[in-house]
């Protein structure tokens, strides 16, 4: 182990903090001095910029043929997003959730990852498909940026009144939110090559690094201003991000890693029968529990933090290849997959419970 190492994991974490705050700050006071709702700003600037890891590792890893951390840095890190990020966020207080997100946005969040494994499910993203979904980015965008006046429903979050835009204020809260931005990418790839260097001289095997250290480092961006937004009682901004960066990791990340790639971005077999429906069933467990009560309570947040340490026991398992691997693997779908199915039925009946 490098002394190397142990100046990079602590130096990307204060990276992190700091540039977390300044890219809440920026964005949301960005976003009252252009009369934009800040779950806009959450769901697509905050959102999308601090995706720029996942963005970087899986291009270049799609350039270097390397499709399986490609593909994997993007499933692992969505996982990550709504069990870690929503669950450490949801502990640390409840999350009120806007009623657009809930009707609209995880809806969408859902309808791109299966259409990845609709994509997928002939072994490999070609380039044509890699352009249907940066096209789904592009239109989504769009669309957030087209509709962004008409949510009157929000409930999350003290208000941002809309104010009359004036230069000298956007250009400092852009700036603001831009060196933000800069550090947290900073942060994430300083943090990322620190947590390496100990997991290799640990002998930790690089697929292990690759579905553990590589996904979560990528998406401590997110960890990192989800749970500052929360802390600031900017709940739209906390719960955008998670959404907004899902969305684009699938359509942007994904899309832009098929076109580049030397052939199709093959997909391997094991993430297709397992992790890619994982990241389907999180997104899924979402839905009944925002549509009953707008809200993700600090029972939900424990729940999603158990089923994301069950699931980070199946990979270091799955890399070790032990005997009870396969044992585990049943555990996992006739435990934890029926007591999802159950979550969901107890609160979509709760909802339709009277009173």
């Amino acid at each position: 182990m490098t002394a190397s190492a142990l100046i990079l994991l602590p130096a990307g974490l204060v990276l992190l903090v700091t540039g977390a705050e300044l890219l809440v700050r920026g964005a949301s006071r960005l976003a009252a001095a252009l009369g934009i709702p800040q779950l806009v700003i959450g769901l697509t600037v905050v959102a999308y910029g601090t995706s720029a890891p996942e963005f970087a590792v899986s291009v270049r890893s799609a350039l270097a043929g390397q499709a399986d951390l490609a593909l994997g840095n993007v499933v692992g890190s969505n996982i990550f997003n709504v069990l870690v990020i929503l669950g450490i966020s949801a502990l640390a207080t409840p999350l009120v959730v806007s009623r657009r997100v809930v009707r609209l946005d995880v809806p969408i969040m859902v309808a791109a990852s299966l259409l990845l494994l609709l994509l997928a499910m002939d072994g490999g993203i070609g380039r044509g498909e890699g352009t249907l979904l940066l096209a789904g980015i592009a239109g989504y965008t769009l669309f957030l940026l087209r509709w962004q006046g008409n949510d009157e429903t929000d409930t999350a979050g003290p208000a941002e009144r809309p104010v009359p835009a004036r230069t000298p204020a956007v250009l400092r809260q852009g700036t603001i939110a831009a060196v933000g931005l800069v550090l947290l990418v900073i942060g994430s790839r300083w943090l990322v090559a620190g947590a390496t260097a100990i997991a290799d001289a640990w002998g930790i095997s690089d697929l292990v690094i690759g579905l553990t250290v590589v996904a979560a480092g990528t998406s401590l961006p997110e960890l990192a201003t989800s749970v500052v937004a929360t802390i600031r009682g900017q709940r739209d901004i906390a719960v955008g991000n998670v959404v907004g960066s899902n969305i684009f990791n699938i359509l942007a990340v994904l899309g832009a890693s098929a076109l580049v790639a030397p052939a199709a971005l093959r997909v391997a077999p094991a993430a297709l029968a397992f992790d890619v429906p994982v990241m389907i069933g999180v997104a899924v467990a979402c839905m009944p529990i925002l549509f009953r009560t707008h809200r993700i309570g600090r029972w939900q947040g424990a729940l999603f933090l158990g089923w994301f340490a069950a699931y980070t026991i199946h990979l270091v398992m799955h890399a070790a290849n032990p005997p009870v691997l396969p044992a585990f693997r049943t555990v996992m779908a006739v435990l934890v997959l029926p007591l999802t199915a159950v979550t969901l039925l107890a609160e979509v009946s709760r909802r339709r419970s009277p009173g």
